[in-house]
């Protein structure tokens, strides 16, 4: 359990690393309010170092992710964890994630930008009221009140103002 310890030391006081259990620990990088942060969760197995950590993205913190962009993640994770097999690796994979945050991330769309711009560009819904008053004017007085009667306050007739009535 050397590496408990190292890990311990190494990240006393650093409000990114918390130890869930003594063989597992969640690991954020970036910065609380940055849209690119994310969570890494790195578990050892009864076998670790010998075998590989068990890493997981599942975190809630990560549920803006991608599911693609966190398995692209954890692809490169899994290399870098061939690569130190053998030897204690938990604070290598937190410090190559950190150091790669922005190749990790650099497809993530950041959300905050795109609902903002969505709703500028839809354009005007209204229909210019020019076309219905040529109609309306051609109408005699009667004609206009039964059509004021009819119409909802929003100037919309309802469906079916114009049919013919047979009934009558």
């Amino acid at each position: 359990q050397m590496e408990l310890e190292a890990l311990r030391s190494i990240y006393e006081g650093d409000l990114c690393f918390r130890e869930l259990s003594p063989v597992s620990f969640q690991y954020r990088i970036g910065e609380s309010g940055d849209p690119k942060a994310f969570l890494i969760e790195v578990s050892w197995p009864e076998t670790y170092p010998q075998t590989a950590p068990v890493i997981s993205m599942d975190a809630f913190f990560n549920n803006t992710i991608s599911s693609a962009i966190k398995q692209s993640i954890l692809d490169k994770l899994m290399v870098e964890v061939e690569a130190n097999l053998g030897t204690a690796m938990t604070y290598t994979l937190f410090e190559y994630a950190k150091d790669n945050k922005e190749v990790f991330m650099e497809n993530q769309p950041v959300n905050t930008v795109t609902s903002i711009s969505n709703s500028i560009s839809i354009g005007t819904p209204d229909v210019p009221p020019s076309k219905k008053k040529e109609k309306k004017e051609q109408l005699s007085k009667t004609q206009k009140r039964k059509l004021a009667d009819k119409t909802d306050n929003k100037g919309e007739l309802p469906r079916g103002w114009n049919w013919v009535d047979v009934i009558k």
